[in-house]
């Protein structure tokens, strides 16, 4: 069975979800084989591992490494939530990822439109509305709280 990318966004929100219910930020991300098999799914851990690194794309990509025993993620497709950081986006290059997919953008820290554009296929914008609803109500209920 062939399934679409919101069906994997959907599972990517789920993974998002999980990082909100551990009152981590809520971003999610699904690594999909070429055949459609899902091969890792994560979410932000950066507070429980005291670790700037612990994003959801990050912690996929070594997780997907681990599971094909195999550093190089060719023809495989990252689902995130929320448009990549920079250092996000280096380790999909160097991962050899061939397509993002992500949610919401990310005014001030988003960097897959202008750092992997020109390089591999990304997809914007799949389930944006629930994506951004997840981090805009997790951030107004850390409003006084910690800063973020």
């Amino acid at each position: 069975m062939q399934y679409d990318d919101n069906y994997f966004m959907n599972l990517a929100l789920e993974e998002a979800n999980k990082a909100a219910n551990a009152d981590e930020v809520p971003v999610g991300a699904v690594i999909v084989n070429g055949g459609g098999e899902i091969i890792s799914s994560a979410f932000n851990t950066v507070e429980k591992d005291v670790s700037c690194i612990m994003h959801a794309e990050i912690k996929a990509i070594l997780n997907a490494q681990k599971q094909l025993e195999n550093w190089r993620l060719d023809e495989c497709s990252l689902y995130v939530t929320l448009e990549p950081c920079i250092m996000c986006c280096g380790a999909i290059l160097l991962s050899r990822i061939s397509k993002v997919v992500y949610g919401t953008i990310d005014p001030k820290g988003g960097s897959a439109s202008t750092i992997l554009n020109d390089k591999i296929e990304v997809v914007s914008g799949i389930m944006e509305e629930e994506s951004s609803l997840l981090l805009k109500s997790f951030f107004k209920s850390k409003r006084g709280q910690r800063r973020y």
